[in-house]
């Protein structure tokens, strides 16, 4: 994109300067995955630059049917599960928060909002130590179940957050007409309200996965070796034995990641185009 016409020769120096600086920036940031991808696909396991050559045996550890590659397996099966139920759950959990919280007044509707969201400005580690012991006491450490709450609780603040600002643009007109009209709450929000918030819904979701697909801290106090996931899993490798094969379970960490984004990203044109804005 060029700069404007009108613009002054100043002007245009800094408009192609800043987006020089900005692809530096992303550059920098974006680096490090480069680097590490190819290396998944190394014949030898070396870190280094050049390859050998091209090989898919660290892919085979993950898939294949080893000891090794069945704890793999294991636990990309335990991140899937946690993953999609703790989505749900957040999901259903922080549109009905978001709700109540746009559309009703009360004293003290701030400070729910705060604790809430309290779950993105605490320490995670506060966050893992306070959940163990909380568990531990009620017997849900080392369970699945306990895990898929815990993630819960870290989903709920993105989708509270996504949802209570779609739903700012909101008009709750539509609401009190489907009402005259005789339409029940449930089936208002299912025909008027969620249509029109589902690009925030979904996003939180989104934001949510991705928040449990990457968790590593909270895992590590509350996990068994039977409910290990793929960070779990890495970080045991890492501690162990630096294999290549930790490096291919990150490239598939950083596949479901970068499809998150464009889906997002996708959802972001969605609802400019359904609010009348060309997107940008």
């Amino acid at each position: 994109m060029a700069a404007p016409p009108y613009a002054t020769p100043l002007q245009k120096s800094w408009y192609y300067a800043l987006r020089v600086i900005c692809g530096l920036i992303f550059f920098f940031l974006i680096a490090p995955i480069i680097v590490i991808i190819p290396l998944s696909f190394n014949s030898v396991p070396f870190f280094t630059y050049p390859m050998e050559g091209f090989s898919m045996r660290w892919y085979e550890e993950i898939f294949g049917d080893s000891p090794q590659s069945l704890l793999w397996q294991r636990s990309i099966v335990n991140s899937v599960v946690i993953a999609i139920c703790s989505t749900a759950l957040a999901t259903a959990l922080g549109t009905m928060a978001a709700l109540g919280l746009t559309r009703a007044e009360f004293p003290g509707k701030s400070l729910v909002m705060a604790v809430l969201i309290s779950p993105i400005i605490v320490p995670i580690v506060v966050i893992a130590i306070g959940v163990f012991y909380f568990y531990a006491r009620i017997g849900l450490a080392s369970t699945l179940t306990g895990i898929i709450l815990a993630h819960t609780a870290l989903g709920v603040p993105f989708v509270v957050i996504t949802v209570a600002a779609t739903l700012q643009g909101f008009d709750h007109n539509l609401v009190r007409a489907g009402a005259i009209l005789g339409a029940g709450p449930l089936r208002v929000f299912r025909k008027v309200t969620l249509p029109i918030i589902t690009p925030g819904v979904v996003s939180g979701a989104l934001f949510a996965f991705a928040a449990s697909w990457d968790e590593i801290v909270v895992v590590l106090f509350l996990a068994s070796t039977e409910q290990h996931t793929v960070p779990r899993r890495m970080w045991s490798g890492i501690r162990e034995l630096l294999s290549p094969t930790i490096i291919a379970a990150a490239t598939l960490l950083i596949i479901v990641s970068i499809a998150l984004m464009f889906t997002m990203e996708a959802l972001r044109r969605r609802g400019e185009r359904l609010r009348g804005i060309s997107p940008g």
